[in-house]
């Protein structure tokens, strides 16, 4: 990233974002608490009209382009599925044609979303690299507009919900971030600092999923592989240099959450506050939940960031199979 977003920059792409919703709720559930042992707040990303936090970044990106007079004709980007909901959502109110590569094997309800947003869904690949990849090649051929998965605008507009997290609970010391391909997590810094709030930046990455983990270890990208059937939000091969160059000196720490740790969490959410979790959106919960001896008497904020699992898989971790 170049610059860090202003504070003024932040609130005015909240003013952008606020014209599609409204900012969304962070409570602190008393069951969580319980769980948890400590004070624990949860921000309600899952109530975006999307379903998830992604949404934001597609507005603050699509607005980007037109106030620059360069709104394309066509749009073609790569997801999982969140991503591919919010640039489809933005491209559409902009009046353009979305194309999205998923994975073959991606989430059917995620597509089905996508598709029913106008999106023209292509299947390429057995893994998010590979559709990227795809994309990529796909745009250049069209000559479309490539949206990237990790862009300042993007990570400008994510930095809307953590500066209205932060607002809410001036006083909370320890913030789980999940990191997919790094929005979030660079949001949750950029909205620290533009507030200068005095919270430590915690990242959550799937055990089965370690490019994050590695490279920021490493101080360099470190592709890994990617094996994990329940956090798709956050199955990344090959980590942003982008991202990694603003996560690496502000996150406090990395924690690695397993599939089971995450059908855990998602149990436990539902239980405490009857709201969907997928697995990326639980896993900030599952990274408190693991570290909880030692977040004793700590302020603790984790994010439900989505809420699109499919509903047999869904169905399967609540049963406990």
């Amino acid at each position: 990233m170049n610059a860090l977003p202003t504070l003024a920059a932040i609130e005015t792409a909240a003013r952008v974002v606020y014209q599609g919703f409204q900012a969304t709720p962070q409570y602190c559930w008393g069951l969580s608490s319980q769980r948890l042992g400590t004070e624990c707040w949860i921000k309600h990303e899952n109530h975006t009209p999307v379903g998830a936090f992604k949404i934001r970044g597609g507005l603050v990106y699509f607005d980007a382009l037109a106030r620059a007079g360069v709104l394309p004709r066509e749009v073609i980007s790569a997801t999982r599925g969140n991503h591919g909901q919010s640039i489809g959502w933005a491209a559409r109110s902009r009046g353009v044609p979305c194309t999205i590569v998923v994975p073959h094997g991606n989430s059917t309800e995620k597509n089905a979303a996508m598709r029913a947003l106008g999106v023209a869904l292509i299947e390429h690949g057995s893994e998010f690299q590979e559709s990227r990849e795809f994309a990529i090649g796909l745009a250049g051929e069209r000559g479309a507009h490539m949206v990237p998965s990790f862009h300042s605008d993007l990570v400008l507009g994510v930095a809307t919900y953590w500066w209205e997290f932060f607002k809410a609970v001036p006083h909370m010391d320890v913030a789980y971030v999940p990191i997919g391909m790094g929005s979030g997590a660079a949001a949750a810094i950029c909205a620290k600092l533009a507030l200068n709030h005095p919270v430590r930046i915690v990242g959550v990455v799937s055990a089965h999923a370690t490019s994050y983990a590695d490279s920021i270890a490493a101080g360099r990208v470190i592709a890994a592989p990617v094996s994990t059937q329940l956090a798709d939000g956050l199955a990344c091969r090959m980590a942003d240099e982008a991202a990694l160059s603003l996560l690496i000196p502000h996150l406090d720490h990395i924690v690695q959450v397993s599939d089971d740790e995450v059908a855990s969490a998602m149990r436990h959410l539902y239980a405490d506050t009857h709201n969907v979790a997928e697995g990326a959106g639980a896993a900030s919960f599952a990274a408190a939940m693991q570290e909880r001896l030692q977040i004793a008497g700590q302020v603790i904020g984790t994010t439900l960031c989505g809420g699109n699992v499919d509903s047999d898989l869904f169905a399967k971790v609540l049963a406990g199979s």
